[in-house]
């Protein structure tokens, strides 16, 4: 089953259901979904369309997130919470810590950085690899704690 079907079966299983939060969400990703296939592109969904699609969602419900609680919003942050997590079941198993130092070690070495001042060198070649499957600003700190930033 590919992302487009497996969003419209989880909707009318939500819609079904009655859990109305959750059927916002896929709503919206399918909505993002229309767009790309309207867009015209010309091609079917690669898995990459498909994690910039949801790396995009996933962004703005924790930017949302923050700002909410800087504004001590705190129902509606209750309510993006509960949107991520429905986003996050569709992303690729999460990378631990540990997975994301190993990673960037190996970039580090082959890219031959050894200073703060070669993050963006490394960074680049890390979200490569790392793209969907960890948090770009969480892979970032741990790669300015490797090159001693």
């Amino acid at each position: 089953m590919n992302f487009e079907e497996k969003v419209n079966e989880e909707l009318k299983a939500a819609t079904k259901a009655g859990n109305r939060p959750r059927m916002e969400t896929l709503r919206s990703l399918r909505a993002s979904i229309i767009e790309f296939n309207k867009s015209g592109i010309g091609r079917a969904m690669e898995e990459s369309d498909v994690l910039k699609i949801l790396n995009s969602a996933v962004k703005k419900r924790k930017e949302s997130i923050e700002m909410f609680e800087k504004g001590n919003r705190m129902d509606l942050v209750e309510n993006e919470r509960k949107d991520l997590e429905v986003l996050m079941e569709f992303l690729p198993k999460q990378l631990s810590d540990d997975e994301i130092i190993e990673i960037a070690k190996e970039v580090i070495q082959e890219t031959g950085a050894s200073a703060p001042q070669d993050l963006g060198k490394v960074m680049g070649q890390l979200m490569k690899r790392i793209s969907g499957k960890a948090d770009g600003n969480h892979a970032r700190s741990i790669v300015q704690n490797l090159l001693g930033a």
